[in-house]
This record gives C-alpha cells, structure tokens and sequence, in this order.
C-alpha cells in the first residue's frame, strides 16, 4: 500500500511545498515516485490569434518547456538526494488536472501528494484549484499538504509520527 506516489508540481513554492512532504513520505514509506509537471495548452484562445503571432507563441512555448524541465530537474534531484526512486514526466494539457489523474492511473500510482492554500467560500470558487478539482474527479487516494498552516513534517508541530508509522505496515 501506497508504494508509488505521483507528486504534480508546477514550480510555485505551494507545489514545492507539496512535493518537499511527499519526498519526506515516500522516503518515510520506501516508496518511489513520480513527479508531474503538465503545461497548460492555450490552444482555444490560438484560434483567433493573428498569424504574426506564431513565431511569438512558438518561443513562448519553447520557453515554458526549457523552465518545465528545470523544474522536474529540481525537484528530481531533491529526490536523488534524499534516496528517493524518481521518475518524470513532462505533459501539455488544457486541463491540467485531467493529466494528473490520467498519469497516476496510467503509471499505477496509489497517493498523490499535493499542495493547496485551503482556501475556502468564494475564493475557493472564483479561483479555483488544479487540487479541489484532482480531488473531486480521481479515484486515486489524495493527500493534501495544506501551507496555509505553515507546518511541515519535520518541525514536531504535527503528530504524524504514529500516521506514518501505520502507513509503512
């Protein structure tokens, strides 16, 4: 139980916050990961694009690709370090929640580890969240690594202790 952990992450401090707790899990649990970068397509919006544009859309899109990789390199070497087993995988997607469930179904994953601000009441619907909606639609397990309360697994302010020792019978 929970051997294979996807870990979606986009590079702002929420996702490496995310990812930070499910390295520290999956190093706890001896389980390898997977972790998730997906690139938002435009594609609707380029239909009524001028055709100058192209070349400008183009060196966007190679420019969001190169920061993309440096973060999935990132993140993967915080992996390395800490002796984690680490695969990548780098998708566009116009929804990018539709490509986190399809990759952790596709790749066998048992948790997925995510970062969310808990926003709540109108802000949580005006806003919307790559989260609430990966929890609303997966039927993969779904852990939520909320930094709206600052703490973090390895400052004691969490009793997680006993959690994670059950999680790794």
């Amino acid at each position: 139980m929970y051997r294979h952990f996807l870990i979606p992450t986009d590079g702002s401090e929420l996702a490496e916050h995310g990812a930070a707790h499910g390295l520290a899990l999956a190093k706890f649990v001896g389980a390898r990961v997977t972790i998730i970068i997906v690139e938002e397509w435009p594609g609707a919006w380029l239909a009524f694009a001028e055709p100058a544009a192209g070349a400008a859309f183009f060196e966007l899109t190679e420019q969001i690709k190169k920061r993309a990789a440096s973060v999935l390199d990132r993140v993967a070497n915080t992996a390395k370090q800490a002796g984690v087993p680490c695969d990548t995988v780098q998708v566009q997607h116009a929804q990018p929640y539709e490509a986190i469930i399809a990759t952790a179904t596709d790749r066998g994953c048992e948790l997925i580890v995510m970062g969310s601000h808990g926003r709540s009441g109108l802000s949580a619907v005006v806003l919307g969240s790559v989260t609430n909606k990966v929890l609303t639609y997966t039927k993969v397990p779904v852990l939520v690594v909320s930094v709206s309360t600052g703490r973090s697994l390895g400052d004691g302010s969490l009793p997680l202790r006993g959690a994670l020792s059950s999680l790794a019978r």
